[in-house]
């Protein structure tokens, strides 16, 4: 399959850009924001992540004659509109809140400022790369956080949808905290650890449980996990694992990491391989479950005070298997004319499909005292927070209003591209996944729980909901 970033895209991206040739609208400057409005599985937040891809794609992008000859072969694009593609270059700009940040509903992740033509043709690859990213870092940040100070492992990338779900899954799963993964490419690209023991065919590949064994931990004496329930984890597969660790490690003086459980009972199976590696002396082996595992069944096993040191998790996980959507949008907000801003705004008989409209910016408050986070506010793009006090408002019951003080605010947005020239500098992916632990650290618990989470402040300003009020009502008459 050709990878040829610049035709992915859904067509009406090219018929509507002809179009805005043809209609002399080429030049004409407009404001798209991508955002989503629902949290996946119910939750509380969202890890967002991706946008380093969105940097290297939006920097490449251009159109070849293979391109070009393919697309004037639809008989729909003028020769205008095709010989501009053959000199696209992205000239605007972009503002993003940075990957691992925690974001909520109708924030703009990315604003793109452009020739309406270079921001329409962006749409699709921003969205499928923020969409999947986000939601694969969330849903492992929900793993995560039930599974309290257990480190999290992805093993997922057998279950990936395609070869890009499985290296990005894994990378966006280390910015929601997985400590690493078992997919070697994802490894080696972004410097992550690279995790994993054995198989069942290694075990069922020797005449004997004991024979594979024994062969793995003389090939690997400083990093052997055996995997012990391919016949039967109590009688045999533990058993031959003690033998080992007795015949081939002691005698080089190294311990064995641990053993892994794949099926069975994990909270009974675990409890009792604990009991018997202690009795024969080897309280230091580290025990690890996988088997379909999810942010539920991890909760459920420590209720059951399960004997489990880590975990490695796979489909569930790579594929966000409980809700595998992450429903981003990317809408135009406003048209730039002789450098006055024109908001504009789509309706629905959907309420919560009405866009807010125009060039925006996105503020979060923070507890002077404990640097929780308090609530965001998304303003117009030229508004000003005071530092001393600052009413919120909820959106949809405006006579709900908090007045916050003794807060810290910040802007969530950081200008990426400026001019078509890149003014950003992505942070490594280690960087990314310590500053997403920090922003979580900044959430209350309420907010983090799995089960009814509490929602978090995300209002307008004043200004801009009296805009959108405003819009509003002018369309309905």
């Amino acid at each position: 399959m050709n990878n040829k970033l610049e035709l992915v895209a859904d067509f009406y991206e090219f018929t509507m850009s002809n179009g805005f040739f043809v209609k002399n609208m080429n030049n004409k400057i407009a404001y798209f924001d991508v955002f989503f409005r629902k949290i996946p599985d119910n939750g509380g937040y969202v890890i967002v992540a991706g946008l380093e891809q969105v940097i290297d794609y939006i920097k490449n992008l251009k159109f070849d004659s293979e391109d070009i000859d393919y697309l004037r072969k639809q008989n729909k694009f003028s020769e205008d509109f095709l010989n501009y593609l053959k000199d696209f270059k992205f000239t605007g700009d972009i503002w993003a809140i940075p990957e691992g940040t925690i974001v909520f509903p109708n924030e703009p992740l990315i604003t793109v400022r452009a020739q309406i033509v270079e921001a329409q043709i962006l749409e699709t690859m921003l969205l499928l790369t923020i969409n999947h990213q986000s939601l694969i870092a969330t849903k492992t940040s929900r793993i995560v956080n039930a599974a309290k100070n257990i480190p999290i492992m992805e093993f997922g990338a057998r279950r990936a949808h395609g070869v890009n779900a499985a290296v990005l899954g894994a990378r966006a799963s280390i910015i929601g905290g997985a400590i690493g993964t078992s997919c070697t490419l994802s490894a080696m690209e972004f410097d992550v650890p690279a995790s994993g023991t054995m198989a069942h065919s290694w075990v069922q590949s020797f005449d004997s449980e004991y024979e594979a064994f024994k062969a793995y931990a003389e090939l690997y004496p400083n990093d052997c996990t055996l995997l012990i329930d391919t016949y039967n984890t109590i009688e045999s597969g533990l058993p031959n694992a003690i033998k080992i660790f007795e015949e081939v490690l002691k005698p080089l003086g190294i311990r064995p990491k641990a053993v892994r459980l794949d099926s069975g009972d994990l909270a009974y199976l675990s409890k009792k391989v604990r009991k018997i590696l202690d009795e024969n002396g080897y309280p230091d082996c580290k025990i690890c479950a996988t088997n379909s595992l999810d942010e539920y069944l991890i909760t459920s096993l420590l209720k059951q005070d399960a004997k489990i040191d880590s975990f490695g998790v796979g489909e569930n996980l790579i594929t966000a298997k409980s809700e595998p959507v992450f429903g981003g949008v990317y809408k135009l907000v406003a048209i730039e004319e002789n450098a006055v801003i024109k908001p504009k705004i789509k309706i629905s008989e959907n309420s919560i499909k009405v866009t807010n409209p125009s060039f925006k910016k996105v503020y979060r408050f923070y507890d002077k005292n404990n640097n929780k986070a308090l609530a965001d506010v998304i303003t117009l793009y030229n508004e000003i927070i005071p530092n001393d006090n600052y009413t919120i408002f909820d959106p949809q019951d405006p006579w709900k209003k908090k007045t916050l003080t003794n807060y810290i605010v910040r802007p969530l947005q950081e200008k990426i591209f400026e001019n078509g020239n890149l003014i950003y500098q992505s942070p490594c992916l280690k960087e990314i996944a310590k500053y997403a632990k920090k922003e979580l650290a900044t959430m209350w618990e309420e907010i983090k729980r799995l089960e009814n989470p509490h929602k978090y402040y995300v209002d307008l300003s004043e200004k801009l909901w009296n805009l959108k009020h405003n819009m509003l009502n002018d369309i309905k008459q």
